[in-house]
């Protein structure tokens, strides 16, 4: 099993769950220095490989460096940017990270991949829209929490368009999509200038009565992989307003169900990436 995004938060909570459980797993990570440290911490049959999401040459890279087939991928890898930015690749930070290098990842890997293809959404999709006139925000305004919920409703757009295809093409690979709830990790950790460490204190702090805690936040993912939910199910939390609480199976927004859209958004993705959803 492989899991992105493994050396802190919901990723490494996912990771040591799986672990313990028996599986074999590869933790998919940037800092390989740090992911050799939660491997020892983790133990069991638990393995390093560099993955850095927001680097195409890397996420072509990947796939070599592992042997063997593939049970079930993992997309747990996200970010939230302070300021606008972009990969090496010329794409915005927050939709190259959290959507183009998951996508280009999942569409290289697939031949390989035997049960199951896990992607950690969001509820912040719920308020985004998707301008794909403009889909790098170059001309439009960009501001950190926006451009995190519009990555993630193209997550959620993927995902439909990729069970729509399995489901076409009778694959034994099944897609489902997840939302960990609000978890007290530090993904709102996104910056060290003064105005931001505040606010991610403030999180913090909040975050200890209303938000999962990185276990419970991996318990969607965990879900899709013990229970047998039907194919392209999104499971989020059942808690008042999916913040904290259980796996359930969960709704998603009227504009992460447009087929057409979404469509539209896997033909951006495989033109930026140069890489096609192999079914």
């Amino acid at each position: 099993m492989i899991v992105t995004g493994a050396t802190n938060g919901v990723g490494l909570a996912t990771a040591r769950a799986l672990a313990r459980a028996g599986a074999s797993v590869v933790l998919a990570v940037r800092n390989t220095e740090l992911g050799a440290r939660r491997a020892v911490e983790i133990g069991g049959d638990t393995s390093v490989v560099r993955l850095d999401l927001a680097d195409l040459a890397s996420v072509r890279a990947f796939p070599d460096a592992l042997d063997g087939d593939v049970d079930v991928l993992i997309n747990n890898a996200g970010v939230v940017a302070q300021h606008r930015s972009e990969t090496v690749d010329g794409f915005e930070l927050t939709l190259g990270t959290n959507f183009l290098g998951p996508f280009a990842l999942t569409n290289l890997l697939f031949g390989r991949v035997r049960s199951q293809i896990i992607t950690v959404g969001s509820d912040a999709h719920k308020s985004a829209t998707l301008a794909l006139d403009d889909p790098h925000l170059r001309v439009r305004k960009w501001s950190a929490f926006p451009a995190y919920g519009r990555s993630k409703l193209a997550v959620m757009l993927w995902g439909l368009e990729l069970d729509r295809r399995l489901r076409a093409a009778n694959s034994p690979v099944t897609s489902q999509l997840t939302h960990p709830g609000w978890v007290a990790s530090n993904l709102s950790n996104v910056s060290e200038k003064r105005l931001m460490s505040a606010f991610h204190t403030v999180v913090k702090s909040t975050a200890r009565v209303l938000a999962n805690d990185i276990d419970a936040g991996a318990a969607p993912s965990l879900y899709c992989i013990s229970e047998p939910i039907p194919p392209g199910s999104y499971v989020g939390i059942d808690g008042r307003f999916g913040l904290k609480g259980g796996p359930t199976l969960s709704g998603r927004s009227a504009g992460a169900c447009d087929y057409e859209v979404a469509t539209q958004l896997v033909a951006f993705a495989e033109k930026e990436t140069g890489t096609t959803i192999p079914v």
